[in-house]
């Protein structure tokens, strides 16, 4: 890691955070998450883990509790219901602040950067480098560039120039960037909040492209999509959400990707539907003619 990575991480958030554990290994454990505003439940009883070198994918349907999920393990709401344990220890995530200090960074739809700033701005915004001593301090410009470009590579994005404003570039690229960000500054644990939403089907298997770069750096990487068909390429382990619950965490090996469709579809009740309809029965006014034979007078 270069002196300048190291001092960057050292002065984020996530500096304090403990080193990448091997992969396979729990950084987050959630056991019966739930949260509640008052008498209105939004989640409940939630159970899985978030392991270092894997992607878990969390689906479902809008309304499924999804994003309640998502903010409580990035500090946003405070679970009120549960066991939330990082590295071991149990936590009570009070604020995003908190989150980030152990590692968990959250990259949201709206993607928290300025259009009309270059890419490098928009990749130190808020941990700007700095050269000189004291209060005689300015940025350190050409630094800040020669990273930007150096760690979007390693990522393997290629841009011609980072001095372009961000608000040029796709939305896959934008989220691309953003990833790329969250690595750079030490996040041990990426929330991806539904990052292929608003895509193309080209710009989408950019950003799942990233997804597995990440996952491959040794970050647990936690998906969250509507998509069955995005989730899939991707995702080592998945946990479906209805109505707040879960309906089960399935390894990949263990979930055919006509499965996991046939259950983001609703499943049994879709099967109790088909079965009504084809059981539905007749008009009799359509099976004897007398509805035709109306409409012919």
């Amino acid at each position: 890691m270069n002196d300048n990575r190291s001092q960057a991480i050292a002065d984020s958030p996530a500096g304090q955070a403990p080193a990448l554990p091997p992969p396979g290994t729990a950084i987050i454990e959630v056991t019966d998450i739930g949260k509640s505003y008052g008498q209105i439940i939004a989640l409940r009883d939630v159970t899985t883990s978030v392991n270092a070198g894997e992607v878990t994918c969390v689906l479902g349907d809008n309304g499924a509790g999804k994003s309640t999920f998502i903010k409580i393990l990035a500090g946003v709401h405070e679970h009120t219901q549960g066991r939330f344990v990082v590295d071991g220890v149990t936590r009570q995530m009070t604020s995003p602040r908190a989150a980030l200090a152990l590692g968990i960074a959250t990259v949201y739809q709206d993607l928290a950067v300025v259009p009309l700033m270059p890419v490098w701005r928009n990749f130190f915004l808020g941990s700007e480098q700095t050269n000189g001593f004291g209060p005689v301090k300015r940025l350190d410009v050409g630094a800040m560039k020669t990273t930007t470009k150096a760690e979007l590579a390693a990522m393997g994005i290629d841009l011609r120039d980072v001095e372009q404003p961000i608000g040029t570039l796709s939305g896959g690229e934008r989220q691309c960037v953003a990833i790329a960000r969250a690595v750079y500054f030490g996040a041990r644990v990426l929330i991806l909040d539904e990052p292929t939403a608003a895509l193309g089907v080209r710009q989408s298997g950019v950003v799942l492209k990233y997804i597995a770069k990440a996952r491959d750096r040794g970050l647990g990487v936690v998906f969250i999509t509507h998509n069955p068909h995005h989730a899939y390429p991707v995702g080592d382990r998945f946990m479906l959400l209805r109505r707040g619950r879960s309906m089960g965490n399935f390894p990949k090996a263990e979930m055919p990707l006509d499965e996991l469709v046939r259950m983001m579809a609703g499943g049994a009740e879709l099967d109790a539907l088909t079965h009504e309809l084809e059981g539905a029965t007749p008009d009799p006014a359509v099976v004897d003619g007398s509805r035709e034979d109306a409409g012919n007078r």
